[in-house]
């Protein structure tokens, strides 16, 4: 494995990982082709592009080396590599972290295919368009049409300069790509699912491969072996529900409980061998948690107790390389900042967030509530669109312990009819239903903020400032199901409120300039660092004094672009001690903190 110099150099699929790994990112010949000519010129074989850019950064960041942001719709990049042939692997497969949008790739000149969606991963088999020993070249065109409202784009403005919520575009390769060899006959995918109840840990693999294997799981934790089993596999399928030690502690305040926890993020090591007529043809690493959510007489649960969500929403975005991480350690940077100041968690807003983000918070210990992109026109081909991309987001982090809710909808974006528009009101239900069929251990949302049609929290977008208006709003159940924050009601046509856990699911937003060259708006503003922490202290402490609110989702972590209502600058420097901040999240009375 080279890292040398190589931009995010890290495993990028931690919770699969294989011994093969060739990382692909770093120096790629780019060019724009604004005339959209390049597939009859024919690019894809022998013809040098113009520029060079730095992969897996987007051309409109100045971390890729081009830092322009005007539009352009298509893009194409190159890339010579020499892959060397490792023993007993059969297969060359090509991985994508993610591609905004449509990409199509060739290998030495071959036509290899093309994939649709910005925020999941692809993958394809180039084995028979390679040359081992050599030099190949890899070629992807990207086309991403900027004016298209029916992608699925998230916060990437439409329009030329960022404005109001919306940031600048990312077009093009913005997560790692790398090469693994692999056997004919190997695990293909997990599905990991905890049960706390019973102690057990079920197990269904996937397959490939065209005769009959064995496969051997190993689990453990800390050096002590809590599963050695070898199974047979028929039909590249099995599934295996293993019981672990019954004297295990799930206790939360037992010193070895092995409870998974934001305060002890516990996890089991699990190891996968593939065994063809007792030659190894696959070794995978994995790793699973103890962790249960559920909802019991309208109360949100973590592992059987009632739990209160204290979150930060989460934008996914860097000054000098917006929505791909400059480096690993800035993921760690972020969650560390996140539990300094008091939060268990992160509601990641309008991004599915790269694994390595996900992995560190199973890993740390911080919720994540797991949301996707929004598209801005409802139509027959954002449904589809949608719906294709949304089960390749599950399929991704199912096995992810962090994630303790699947937001797939946000305030009606994509669905702006939805409150009186039957056939929107029945796509919102479709992605609460298709995300359960998938998927029995999370909350679901069917359209966090308002509007809601059948959830299993009610979320609630709620900008106001004042202490005493929160306070009286939030204290009895009929006054919050009335309100209207923003001027929308909490339910669309024919839904109602069935008992379901509150959180108020964004509020906050005060801006705070903590310098006079930052620019930008919040919600409401502050004139001082004494100002903005009596401000926070005010809607912070309305919201945790309320009998029925049950969590919050505190807007933001960090500044981005024009948006100055962050916790901390664009640059991650804290705007005020984050003792302050955790004194009031924890409710510890503090002599500088008034509340209006």
């Amino acid at each position: 494995m080279q890292t040398n110099n190589i931009p995010r150099p890290e495993y990028p699929r931690p919770n699969f990982r294989r011994e093969s790994f060739q990382n692909l990112n770093g120096e790629w010949e780019f060019s724009f082709d604004d005339a959209d000519a390049g597939i009859q010129e024919e690019w894809y074989k022998d013809k040098t592009l113009d520029r060079t850019i730095t992969v897996p950064y987007v051309y409109q960041c100045e971390m890729s080396g081009i830092g322009e942001r005007d539009f352009h719709n298509v893009v194409w990049y190159k890339k010579q590599t020499i892959i060397a042939k490792e023993e007993g692997r059969d297969r060359v497969i090509l991985h994508f972290g993610a591609v905004d949008y449509q990409a199509m790739v060739w290998v030495n000149g071959c036509y290899i295919g093309e994939h649709s969606g910005g925020n999941t991963p692809f993958a394809m088999d180039i084995t028979n368009a390679i040359l081992f020993d050599k030099t190949n070249t890899i070629t992807v065109r990207v086309k991403d049409d900027a004016l298209d409202l029916e992608l699925t784009r998230g916060k990437q403005y439409w329009k030329g300069e960022s404005e109001g919520i919306f940031y600048t575009g990312s077009t093009g390769i913005w997560q790692t790509v790398w090469l693994e060899q692999v056997s004919f006959n190997a695990l293909e995918k997990i599905w990991i699912t905890p049960d706390v109840d019973r102690k057990t840990i079920s197990i269904q693999m996937e397959f490939v491969g065209t005769c009959d294997k064995q496969a051997r799981i190993q689990l453990s934790i800390k050096g002590h072996e809590y599963v050695d089993d070898l199974i047979h596999v028929h039909n590249n399928r099995a599934e295996r529900t293993f019981r672990l030690d019954q004297a295990i502690s799930l206790d939360w305040n037992h010193q070895e409980s092995l409870v998974w926890t934001p305060e002890n993020p516990v996890l089991f090591d699990l190891n996968f061998e593939v065994f063809v007529q007792n030659q190894v043809t696959d070794r995978v690493e994995s790793y699973c948690a103890l962790r249960k959510v559920s909802i019991v007489n309208g109360k949100f649960m973590l592992n059987n107790r009632p739990y209160y969500q204290k979150m930060l929403l989460d934008q996914g975005y860097w000054k000098p390389s917006l929505m791909t991480a400059p480096t690993d350690e800035d993921f760690i940077k972020d969650i560390n900042a996140c539990k300094a100041m008091g939060f268990n968690g992160v509601r990641k807003h309008q991004k599915a967030e790269d694994p390595r983000y996900l992995y560190h918070a199973d890993r740390l210990g911080l919720l994540v509530w797991g949301e996707f992109a929004a598209a801005y026109v409802y139509s027959r081909k954002f449904a589809c669109r949608m719906t294709s991309e949304w089960m390749d987001v599950i399929k991704r982090d199912y096995n992810h312990p962090c994630i303790v809710c699947w937001v797939p909808l946000n305030e009606s974006w994509g669905v702006d009819c939805i409150m009186n528009n039957a056939e929107e009101q029945d796509f919102s239900r479709t992605m609460y239903y298709l995300t359960k069929s998938l998927d029995q251990t999370r909350c679901v949302i069917s359209n966090d903020g308002w509007d809601h049609t059948v959830s299993d929290l009610l979320t609630i977008h709620d900008y106001e400032g004042s202490y005493s208006v929160l306070k009286e709003r939030y204290s009895d159940i009929d006054r919050i199901l009335q309100s209207t924050p923003g001027s929308r009601t909490l339910y669309a046509q024919g839904s109602r409120y069935q008992g379901e856990p509150i959180i108020v699911s964004e509020f906050g937003g005060i801006a705070y300039q903590k310098s006079s060259d930052e620019k930008g708006w919040g919600y409401t503003a502050a004139a001082s660092e004494e100002d903005f922490v009596k401000r926070y202290r005010a809607v912070v402490s309305a919201l945790l004094e309320s009998p029925h609110v049950q969590g919050f989702v505190y807007t933001q972590i960090c500044d981005v672009e024009q948006e100055i209502n962050g916790l901390m600058t664009y640059e991650r420097e804290f705007k005020v001690d984050p003792e302050i901040i955790k004194r009031i999240n924890m409710q510890i009375e503090d002599s500088v903190c008034a509340k209006e």
